[in-house]
């Protein structure tokens, strides 16, 4: 696939990366040079240097024929600019743009075919904001991702010593729950990835990855680990626009308070948020997160523009005695380093962009695809389509399908039904597959498994 990405920053950069490890022909455009340069000694791809919206620039960059055009700039205005030449002067056949302005986003008929022709409109702030959410539901997980419109969750969780089936075989998952129906897609030990047999054995520390119906989930979960208390309080550090979203999501649900360190933002936040609590202060003050009582605060979450900050105020809330502290980090390099024991989970915003940029990006009809583990494996939900001759997998049953390496089938949703798949479930045409890959290497087989051809035999 012919790509174009505009924009070299931090979500650019990292989906260039990804993509062309996948031996797709990509072609970034930036107007500076240095950072440009930097890119093109890491990674094999094809650079130019200018204005990313100037139609001479995309000439340059080949989009008379580029299949897609990634407009992530740190300029809304460019990157609607750029879609309208890509679609008036070059006809490109998808256009996604990065749009963060709410000013923008609220109103829908803005991006048309008749206005600004933009196929797929990207917002990392409410994309992260969504998985933060998940996460605040779901207290004991490191990862909580949505399938099949939310119907399927696919869930990461590390297993503690105690739980019932910590030393138990995999396959007591069923006898020790009767009636719910789950898989485990994956377990990472000490970083290494294991393929789930019916006599793998869970050990304490473990990171699972199982799949269910959503109203399952916490059954499950029981299962790894003790549940943890529901969550009731909630402390925000950082007004801007996540931070903002958050506390408007959740304000209703649970006691939430918002830190900030700029007097004007925390006015104009008491002013937009109807119960949330608005302190003007530094969320790293421990004498502050003591007064508003950081050890009996369940979720403290570090979503300021500066990772540094995040990072010394998230660590500084679990020493005081938070329950569980999240950190929004933009450096890949800074997530392995922190989530650890200090920090329970590091936010990547470039991850969450990812993954929903390559649900555009892959072969074949894929309605979500999640990027796990920092980009290491992936979870997909693809459509089948066609019959038994002109497909792959349909009217095969989940042992038949000749799967690539480290790769699972882990349920299958038929309309509103889901269905755990179990080696003899059969597929039918039109079913939502959703399949975890522990080796994203093994992505263009997935995808080719997909591709309806005119006939197989």
């Amino acid at each position: 696939m012919k790509i174009i990405i505009l924009g070299a920053g931090q979500v650019g950069s990292s989906v260039a990366e990804n993509l062309a490890r996948e031996a797709n022909d990509i072609t970034v455009i930036d107007n500076r040079p240095d950072v440009l340069r930097d890119l093109q000694d890491r990674i094999d791809i094809r650079t130019v240097v200018g204005p990313a919206s100037h139609p001479e620039v995309l000439m340059r960059a080949g989009a008379e024929d580029a299949d897609m055009i990634l407009a992530v700039t740190n300029s809304d205005e460019t990157n609607m600019v750029a879609c309208q030449v890509a679609y008036t002067l070059f006809h490109t056949p998808i256009k996604v743009a990065r749009v963060r302005a709410q000013a923008y986003l609220r109103y829908n008929k803005l991006f048309t075919q008749e206005a600004l022709p933009i196929d797929v409109l990207i917002s990392p702030e409410q994309l992260v904001t969504n998985y933060i959410e998940r996460l605040i539901d779901r207290p004991e997980a490191l990862q909580v991702l949505d399938f099949a419109g939310g119907r399927v969750q696919l869930v990461a969780v590390r297993a503690v010593r105690g739980g019932p089936l910590v030393g138990q075989e995999l396959q007591e998952l069923r006898q020790h729950m009767p009636g719910v129906e789950a898989r485990v897609a994956a377990i990472f030990r000490r970083g290494s990835p294991i393929l789930p047999q019916g006599d793998t054995v869970i050990e304490a520390d473990d990171e699972v990855f199982f799949i269910a119906a959503r109203k399952h989930i916490r059954a499950v979960t029981s299962e790894l680990r003790a549940l943890d208390k529901p969550v009731k309080r909630v402390i925000i550090a950082g007004g801007g626009n996540i931070g903002l979203r958050l506390a408007e999501s959740i304000e209703n649900r649970y006691q939430v308070k918002l830190i900030d360190c700029n007097a004007d933002t925390a006015r104009r936040l008491s002013e937009t948020l109807d119960k949330t609590i608005v302190l003007l202060g530094d969320a790293a003050d421990e004498e502050l997160l003591l007064e508003e009582d950081i050890e009996i605060t369940d979720v403290f979450c570090a979503l300021t523009n500066d990772e540094e900050a995040n990072i010394l105020s998230a660590m500084l809330a679990k020493r005081l005695g938070a329950r569980k502290v999240m950190s929004l980090i933009n450096r890949p390099a800074y997530v392995d380093l922190v989530q650890s024991d200090v920090i329970d989970i590091a936010v990547s915003p470039q991850q969450a962009t990812l993954g929903s940029l390559l649900t555009h990006v892959r072969r074949g009809d894929v309605a979500a695809v999640h990027s796990l583990r920092r980009g290491a494996a992936e979870a997909i939900e693809a459509v089948a389509h066609g019959d038994n001759k002109t497909s792959r997998v349909v009217g095969r049953s989940v042992d038949e399908v000749k799967l690539p390496p480290g790769t699972t089938i882990g349920a299958i949703v038929r309309g509103e039904k889901v269905i755990i798949a179990h080696h003899d479930t059969r597929i039918e045409t039109e079913d939502h597959v959703i399949l975890f890959l522990v080796d994203k290497r093994h992505i263009p087989d997935v995808e080719r498994l997909f591709q309806v051809g005119v006939t197989f035999f």
